[in-house]
């Protein structure tokens, strides 16, 4: 995994995408809680039938070793551990009758549960 500097202070990004439509909701829900001192945060953590699961939350912590990148004044972070699992993927928002909510495109999973729920 490339470690991309990207700015004058040194700060180390990642190579997950945040579509305009997944910053544009984080962003909304953030202007609702009337909070901006929250980044996205996304983890994959060991869990689920495959063996690995996301987890996509809002978090006020900064941890040693987190990859932050900015997107439309929504900071996603992913932390060291997680990030060679995460280079690639690319998280969209969808709304449609059919489905609604954040959705992970992600090349390195090799496969999945059949509850969708999980990865390896």
């Amino acid at each position: 995994m490339t470690v991309q500097d990207n700015s004058a202070a040194g700060t180390a990004t990642h190579g997950v995408i945040l579509t305009e439509a997944a910053a544009a909701k984080a962003k909304a829900l953030l202007e609702q809680e009337g909070r901006d001192d929250l980044t996205l945060r996304i983890a994959v953590q060991p869990g689920g039938c495959a063996g690995l699961r996301y987890n996509l939350f809002f978090d006020d912590r900064t941890l040693d070793g987190d990859l932050v990148r900015d997107f439309g004044g929504i900071s996603l972070t992913v932390d060291r551990m997680s990030a060679p699992y995460l280079e690639g993927a690319t998280i969209d928002f969808v709304d449609t009758i059919e489905k609604q909510g954040f959705t992970i495109d992600n090349p390195n999973a090799t496969g999945s549960c059949a509850c969708g729920d999980s990865f390896n």
